[in-house]
């Protein structure tokens, strides 16, 4: 059967892209099958709301998770950091969100960033809380906290049916030890550790699809590089998850053409891209020049 997934960026007001990959059977422990998903990262909703923030549709006052969900979402997506001082999304915090989600009927992604902010090709800090001079510390350390995490995730009742080892890893995580190219045999360690602390954590719930996040969704000869040296660990995972931001990463036509190949080149792995966004023209020139995301 033919998969077709898509997915909405970080903000509001973005451009949606399909791909399509092929779907396969789930393992017995897994227990969400993919056909097409419409997604959201949602991940500030709720904090823009219980500072006051009021969202409209059709000019009447609505909760955010009810106006996504009868526009046609079906997923949410969650960004969860270790230990956050300037952004809200701690363990806690992500647990009522996706409570307030499953309960308007949302599937969950979770996004580990396995830092204390932000975690992208640029930056893939390690938490402060975690050695940062000594691997087999590090990956017992990503191992204890994805497992306890999960473990809470359950026992509230609201566990991922997706979830990222990782944020946007094409350069690694948890640096310096985990940063790439230098360092694969580390980095594989600890996406493994990850994997393995969901299986932990979970019980007997259904294991919950592993996405790996590769940040440029128009790289085709990067990202083929990427999957086949990471496939070389026989690591499982399940899903291949793409950003698109096109004033950073190329033309749609690049795009379309590097999601071709990737169902080409992987087809046991279905396709998302999970994050795409645009810069309207009015962020070109004018007052907000200078501040697009």
């Amino acid at each position: 059967m033919r998969t077709v997934i898509r997915w909405l960026t970080p903000c509001f007001a973005v451009v949606i892209l399909a791909s399509g990959g092929l779907a396969q059977e789930p393992e017995p422990a897994t227990g969400v099958e993919l056909t097409y998903a419409v997604g959201a990262d949602l991940s500030f909703l709720k904090a823009a709301e219980d500072r006051g923030v009021e969202f409209k549709d059709n000019g009447v006052v609505r909760p955010g998770l009810d106006i996504f969900r009868d526009h046609g979402y079906d997923w949410i997506r969650l960004r969860v950091f270790h230990t956050p001082t300037e952004l809200p999304n701690d363990l806690e915090y992500t647990i009522a969100l996706a409570q307030e989600a499953k309960a308007r009927g949302f599937k969950f992604l979770l996004d580990y960033h396995y830092a204390d902010g932000w975690a992208d090709p640029g930056k893939q800090p390690t938490p402060a809380a975690w050695d940062t001079t000594d691997i087999a510390v590090l990956v017992d350390s990503v191992y204890a906290w994805t497992r306890y995490t999960i473990q809470a995730f359950r026992e509230a009742g609201v566990m991922p049916e997706m979830v990222q080892i990782g944020n946007e890893v094409r350069n690694g995580m948890m640096w310096p030890l985990g940063r790439l190219p230098e360092n694969w045999d580390n980095f594989a360690r600890l996406f493994k550790a990850g994997v393995d602390g969901i299986d932990a954590g979970r019980g007997q719930a259904a294991r919950p699809l592993i996405m790996l996040h590769y940040d440029n969704g128009a790289d085709t000869d990067g990202a083929k590089a990427f999957f086949d040296r990471f496939n070389d660990y026989h690591i499982p995972y399940d899903i291949i998850g793409y950003s698109y931001y096109p004033w950073w990463h190329g033309t749609l036509v690049q795009l379309r053409d590097n999601l071709l190949t990737t169902l080409d080149n992987y087809p046991d792995k279905d396709v998302i891209l999970v994050e795409a966004g645009y810069r309207p023209r009015v962020y070109e020139s004018g007052e907000f020049a200078g501040l697009a995301p």
